[in-house]
């Protein structure tokens, strides 16, 4: 995957569109992201017991990974992301943009 969590990116896509945020959990298989502060939803929880009352809790809903796009470390723009082979035999992501390794 090219994101990974804490990144931060940019939303292309949706009703949060043009708003940024950080990567809090990625799931590879089935292609989705959750941002922080992104696409919020609310669930309404029933009392367990008798005499306790129900909640609504506040959570971000994955969003696909083709609706976003990977801030850049180096120049701060959404860019594609590319892959470079160190010569330390290691995959490094590369910012399209600028050509700079994102860490």
């Amino acid at each position: 995957m090219k994101i990974k969590r804490n990144d931060m990116v940019h939303i292309l896509l949706g009703k949060d569109r043009g708003k940024t945020g950080k990567v809090l959990q990625v799931f590879p298989k089935l292609k989705r992201v959750s941002v922080e502060g992104v696409n919020i939803l609310i669930k309404n929880l029933k009392p367990k017991k008798s005499g306790e009352k129900g909640q609504r809790i506040n959570y971000p809903s994955p969003l696909n990974i083709s609706n976003l796009a990977l801030l850049c470390t180096k120049c701060g723009k959404p860019t594609r992301v590319g892959f470079k082979i160190l010569e330390n035999k290691k995959k490094a992501r590369v910012c399209k943009k600028c050509k700079e390794i994102i860490e």
